[in-house]
């Protein structure tokens, strides 16, 4: 039996005990594209994420004034107390400093996009790689390979032990007030999540009957793992790397708010417009309510989704 003809036999088998359709010869990813397809949370979470990103994308370009220009400080200075409130070319009104408050929300969008989503890849790229390396070991066994694993869980353990602000803000405190900083106190954050699902999901896929068959057909453990085990490990790893994007937005506007993030204030971010309006917030609370609303349901569209993948991608809700 020629070595291609024995891994066409393994992937079979693989996709069978990973829960593909045996008689349509339906893949796992295309059985869960039609049950997003058919979720109203998927959709809602779709739509939401949709509408950010666009915003994201053109805000800057349709944003009607320059998002730092003090066109009208005149009306909120010296009486700091009297704000401008939503009005014909002002739709969202002023802030402390006489700005569009419209403006800066639609190019904040783009930084808070931005923080976001790097800071999730540097949480998947690195946990990622950490996890694969750690449940090969385990995986491929030796004695060799299962300390090496127990040495890098230990460690992961103590990450996933602190709590994830606290840690995040430490690493920003450290290295100094910039985005650059946030993103990757965010990304270290998100590390130990993804090394530890990607590690566990690999253990799991390592027992099923497949790895069992290829292993009796004396294919190499190696090659096992790299073909099969891994790509039938990463469904829940990419779940959850649209999960953290939630979570990795709601953490950097928090560390924004702290003051640990862009040492420019005139720059616009949602968290950096929250930590602004603080200050103004009895006399002027619309100025904290909409980069709120818009960190909120962000967050919610991300949570959306990524439960909707969960639910699709579970081989038990699959029929």
């Amino acid at each position: 039996m020629t070595t291609s003809t024995k891994t066409n036999k393994i992937d079979r088998l693989a996709e069978l005990t990973a829960g593909g359709d045996a008689t349509s010869g339906g893949s796992l990813w295309r059985e869960a594209f039609r049950r997003l397809k058919a979720s109203k949370m998927a959709i809602i979470g779709a739509v939401v994420i949709g509408i950010f990103i666009v915003v994201a994308i053109v805000g800057p370009w349709v944003a009607p004034y320059s998002p730092k220009a003090l066109t009208w400080r005149s009306e909120v200075f010296p009486n700091r107390g009297q704000f401008v409130g939503a009005r014909g070319e002002n739709w969202f009104g002023l802030d402390h400093l006489g700005r569009d408050l419209f403006s800066r929300f639609l190019v904040g969008a783009r930084q808070t996009l931005l923080v976001g989503v790097v800071s999730m890849l540097i949480g998947l790229i690195v946990g990622a790689v950490i996890g694969a390396a750690s449940g090969a070991a385990a995986t491929l066994g030796g004695a060799a390979g299962r300390k090496i694993d127990t040495v890098v869980m230990r460690f992961i353990d103590m990450m996933l032990a602190l709590p994830s602000l606290l840690l995040a803000v430490s690493i920003a405190a450290v290295m100094g007030q910039s985005l650059t900083t946030v993103m990757i106190a965010v990304g270290v954050v998100q590390i130990p999540i993804f090394a530890r699902l990607l590690r566990g999901s690999m253990l799991a896929q390592g027992s099923k009957d497949y790895v069992l068959a290829a292993t009796s057909l004396g294919i190499r453990k190696r090659r096992i793992v790299v073909t099969q085990i891994l790509p039938n490990s990463l469904s829940p790893v990419i779940v959850q790397a649209t999960l953290s994007l939630a979570t990795a937005i709601i953490e950097a506007a928090a560390l924004s708010y702290l003051g640990l993030g862009n040492p420019d204030p005139a720059t616009p971010e949602w968290g950096v417009m929250l930590s602004q309006a603080q200050n103004f917030f009895d006399n002027a609370p619309m100025m904290a309510v909409y980069p709120a609303v818009g960190i909120i349901i962000t967050a919610l569209g991300f949570t959306l989704l990524g439960e909707a993948m969960r639910e699709a991608l579970d081989p038990k809700l699959r029929g």
